[in-house]
This record gives C-alpha cells, structure tokens and sequence, in this order.
C-alpha cells in the first residue's frame, strides 16, 4: 500500500464490478477510504467484503437516493474528497431504430446521474477542503459511431458537463476539480462475456483493428488515471477529458 490518496474519502458508483471495482481496489490500495455503490446489492455485498469498504444501495437515476447516500457519508465520515460517477449502460441502435424510452433509459443513467451525483457530492466535498470529481464518459463521446446515438450523445454531454461544472468550481471555491476519463475498449467482464459468446463473429480482433497499439485496454489502465487525477498529484487539472485509447483518436 502506498499513501498517494492518505486522508481522502472517496465515492464511486456502478462500483459493484467492471471498472468501477477495479477503481476502487486502486484507491484502497492508495490509502483511500472508499465508499462503493451500486444497483445490484448480491455483487455490490460480494465486493464490499472483497476491498473491505463500506456500501450503500444505490439508483444513481434517483435523486432522493443520491441525497440519502450523501448524507450518510457525512454523518459516518465527516468528509468527501473524491467523487467517481462510473455507473452507465450501453444500449439504443442507431437514431432510426432507437426508440424513445431507450434515449432516455440511456441518457438517464449516463448523464442524468452524473449531475446529480455532482450537485449533491459538491457541497460536502467543498466543505471538506479539497475534492476530485473524476467523471467516467468514454471515447464514444469524442469519436462517434453510426449505430449508438444515445450512448454516444450522452458520454459526448458528460465530457462537456464535466467542464461546466470544473469553471463552476473554480468560480465558486478553488478547492474541488472537476475532469472526464475516455477510454476505449476495455476488457471488463461483460466485454469479455460478449466477445466469449460470439467466438465465430472475431469481435476482439475487431475491436483490437480500431486502437493503434493493437490490443484492448485493461481495467487497471483506467484505474491508475483515476487515481492519478484523484490525488494531490493533479492539483492544477481540472475541465480537460483524460483520453485513454491506445492511439485511436490520433488517427
């Protein structure tokens, strides 16, 4: 264990799996006290016994729940000084064939939640002297495909969100940051799953023509930029997106 995230509290949503674990078991092992959430209580449980952290049930599409969430982090912490709005879905097919109630499923968990999880994280985290609001959107948001409109426009608006609310940090309080991750394919469980599932459909090799380095990202790549933009490491980087593509968008 090192000390790089000593005396930091941190929140992270959609952490029950996937990279939000991998995130959480990053900053544990920085020193962090880290808070998971998530929808699924079995893996959300499974997880919380795993890295040894404290959970809560969490919807991040409900706003009473994020104000709940928020409240009892302040009265058994007393602080928050990292926010990680991970949660998200894919989902919607192109914008002919999305139907509506898929535009706003999807843009409901993707966008809908990080703002609430801003606005409801930014008081505490204010108060508590410093903070790193570390946004998860993804290369879909900078580089579009034809077939994921609504996953596409709503990790395109969390890249610019997360701007807004870095200006509006810095207008009112010098003390919290606000920056977006990108990263490009990653092999998470559930990427793993579909490629394993479609042996005959070569989706990795695929997905792995897209990136200039040939291969697909890992958890942990994401995870180290996380912490590194959660630390005091960062303390001058606030509203810029961190891309972590392997060269795609360079092309």
């Amino acid at each position: 264990m090192s000390d790089r995230l000593k005396n930091k509290v941190g929140l992270i949503s959609g952490a029950a799996q996937g990279l939000g674990k991998e995130m959480a078991k990053a900053m544990i092992s920085q020193g962090a006290d880290i808070i998971i959430t998530d929808i699924n209580e079995g893996a959300l449980e499974k997880t919380s016994k795993e890295l040894s952290c404290k959970y809560f049930l969490l919807d991040v599409t409900k706003e009473d729940q994020w104000k709940d969430v928020i409240k009892k982090i302040k009265e058994d912490f007393g602080s928050l000084n990292i926010l990680v709005n991970n949660a998200g879905i894919a989902g919607g097919g192109d914008v002919e064939n999305t139907d509506l109630e898929s535009w706003h499923q999807v843009h409901s968990v993707n966008l809908d939640s990080v703002f609430l999880g801003c606005k409801y994280s930014l008081p505490l985290m204010r108060d508590s002297g410093n903070g790193s609001i570390i946004n998860i959107s993804s290369m879909s948001g900078i580089v579009a495909s034809h077939n994921t409109s609504a996953y596409n426009s709503s990790k395109a608006a969390v890249r610019h969100l997360s701007k807004s609310v870095a200006l509006h940090c810095a207008k009112s309080t010098n003390l919290v940051r606000c920056n977006s991750i990108h990263p490009v394919f990653t092999r998470t469980a559930m990427v793993q799953s579909m490629i394993d599932s479609l042996p005959d459909r070569n989706i990795e090799e695929k997905l792995v023509k897209q990136i200039p380095i040939r291969k697909l990202a890992e958890p942990i790549d994401i995870a180290n930029a996380a912490v590194f933009l959660a630390s005091d490491e960062s303390s001058f980087i606030t509203g810029t997106e961190l891309v972590i593509d392997g060269g795609l968008s360079a092309t």
